[in-house]
């Protein structure tokens, strides 16, 4: 049985379902990001802003999730935006560093 209801939307304010949504939306589209970049480049790719837009829905998602007070949601979001924001630091570390000729 769903423990979520028609009803349940109904009493979340439109500020947190658009935060929710906002979020999902961000974060989904950041793999079309990472696809077009990739069929222009003929190789995988994966942009800085695939790791941006994936903070920021992230952010959003984790906002949300604390307002619903979902643990196993709240878990996975912070563990997510801790990987993404590591990884936009491993890139900026690459690409400061000195190239060997």
């Amino acid at each position: 049985m769903l423990a979520f209801s028609l009803a349940d939307a109904a009493a979340t304010p439109w500020f947190w379902l658009a935060i929710g949504f906002v979020g999902q939306a961000i974060f989904g589209t950041r793999f079309l990001v990472q696809w077009i970049a990739t069929e222009r480049a003929k190789r995988v790719i994966v942009p800085a802003l695939f790791w941006h837009m994936s903070i920021v829905g992230g952010l959003l998602l984790l906002s949300y999730a604390i307002y619903q007070r979902d643990p196993v949601f709240i878990v996975g979001q912070v563990t997510g935006t801790l990987v993404y924001v590591r990884n936009l630091v491993i890139r900026g570390r690459e690409k400061n560093a000195p190239s060997e000729a």
